[in-house]
């Protein structure tokens, strides 16, 4: 561990110990050694994924505003759509509604009924799946990938991906569709689908054991440590070294650090006692609750921009027909039989219910990033958080009207509080396009079939017509 000076520390300080390599939060000793560029750290991406479309994209759900608002522009009203649980965030909010997914549709005639497994991996590539059932896989570089192969190289993990479900099938779904396809969201090419992570402590280990081999790990474990005890000699030193400011804020991040291992550790226990699981066949660290599983997420995701661990996350917290049930959301049937609510507007306002549940796991995410500082803003403020979905109305398996917004400044390239409407017809790759371009790639000229760069921060009074 190097210090440019007794006052100025490098960016790049870690904190090193058998099996852990911990990276630090921004620090006021930090910023005399950055330029005024990186002062304000590089924008993070957290693109996420949920599937089954929502209950705002059936012609009973459009009337009622049961995803997004009525009005467009800034005068809208959250309070009866799935986007409710946003309003604390409302002017960090971007809501793009209208937008077509029309690359996972069927193309062909064996094609039609496979809409829930091609459907994931459009999402972030906005590129039509290869329908095959063998290795032969092909779709498009995700929008996450893009921006880590140009960003991803200046920290220590290029980008991680993340997910709640099982995703672990091998082999081939259904209607000739191999499994990776409804697996993951990634792609790093058009032929490389990425692994994405289910289990919070492999999350963990990879985070806060960077260049750690599996053999340490494993030794941590067995000794029942926590990674802070391994640190703690360097920890005194780097005391030593900085402000008061400092030390109160490394203390914060260290208490979050131990406050995730400990709530880890709780779950590991419980599923090793021989207590009744929910989910039987899920990892050990794989809490039952998706409350809590969500939440363990969003919390290493938090604590991996704060230290700049990784500057890219993809989140996939759910899987196309998946029948989990979700108490808190108030419903008891299954999400998938839920999104086959036969256009009975009961069973939609049920859907409803739903989504606005899994939406309204996203403020304790935002609140953290909120929450931390990063140069002279905050990590909301230099973040870019993607939501939606590439289905529209999963009763019949269409891909109009889906839903997307974004959170987050992006570092000045989102200016927030907005609703925007698109055309009819418009491909939701045009705001992601623009988005990719707002967040560094200026040299994305096209992303799947977009037509041009939507305008994220044109401020509409009325609504588009349809062109």
């Amino acid at each position: 561990m190097e210090f440019l000076t007794k006052k100025h520390i490098s960016r790049r300080t870690v904190l090193r110990g058998l099996g852990v390599t911990m990276a630090l939060p921004m620090l006021e000793a930090m910023t005399p050694a950055l330029t005024a560029q990186a002062k304000a750290g590089k924008v993070r991406l957290a693109a996420i994924e949920m599937v089954h479309g929502s209950a705002g994209a059936t012609k009973f759900g459009l009337q009622k505003n049961l995803w997004s608002p009525a009005a467009v522009g800034k005068g809208f009203d959250l309070s009866v759509t799935a986007l409710s649980p946003l309003e604390p965030f409302r002017d960090d909010l971007t809501i793009v509604s209208n937008t077509d997914v029309r690359n996972a549709e069927a193309f062909e005639l064996p094609e039609i009924g496979g809409d829930h497994f091609r459907s994931s991996a459009v999402f972030l590539t906005q590129s039509h799946p290869r329908q095959t059932q063998g290795s032969d896989v092909r779709a498009g570089v995700s929008l996450d990938q893009i921006y880590a192969q140009k960003f991803g190289q200046e920290t220590p993990i290029p980008s991680m991906q993340l997910c709640i479900e099982a995703v672990d099938q091998a082999g081939g779904c259904s209607y000739g569709y191999s499994c990776v396809y409804t697996d993951t969201i990634s792609w790093a090419d058009k032929a490389s689908p990425l692994p994405m992570i289910r289990d919070p402590r492999l999350a963990f280990d990879q985070l806060f054991g960077v260049g750690a081999t599996p053999e340490e790990r494993a030794q941590r474990r067995a000794e029942d440590k926590s990674i802070l005890d391994l640190i703690s000699a360097q920890l005194n030193r780097l005391n030593r070294e900085i402000g008061a400011a400092d030390r109160v804020r490394i203390a914060n991040y260290l208490d979050e650090v131990r406050e995730i291992e400990r709530r880890i550790q709780k779950v590991e226990a419980y599923n090793k006692s021989g207590e009744v699981r929910e989910i039987p066949m899920a990892p050990v660290g794989v809490p039952d609750s998706f409350d809590e599983h969500v939440k363990l997420m969003f919390d290493l995701q938090a604590l991996a921009f704060a230290s700049d661990t990784t500057r890219v996350f993809s989140f996939k917290m759910g899987r196309d027909a998946s029948s989990r049930v979700y108490p808190n959301s108030g419903v008891t049937t299954g999400f998938h039989p839920a999104s086959h609510h036969g256009d009975r507007e009961d069973r939609i306002l049920d859907f409803a219910k739903i989504n606005r549940y899994h939406v309204g796991m996203l403020p304790y995410f935002l609140k953290k990033l909120k929450d931390t500082p990063d140069g002279d803003s905050n990590l909301l403020d230099n973040t870019l958080v993607v939501y939606g979905s590439p289905m529209g109305d999963s009763n019949i398996h269409n891909h109009k009207r889906c839903p997307l917004f974004f959170v987050g400044k992006a570092g000045g390239a989102l200016k927030g509080g907005l609703h925007l409407k698109a055309a009819e017809g418009t491909p939701m790759a045009n705001a992601m396009l623009a988005a990719l371009q707002g967040i560094g790639v200026t040299d994305a000229q096209s992303f799947g079939d977009s037509t041009r760069a939507m305008d994220l921060n044109e401020l509409q009074t009325t609504t588009v017509a349809a062109e």
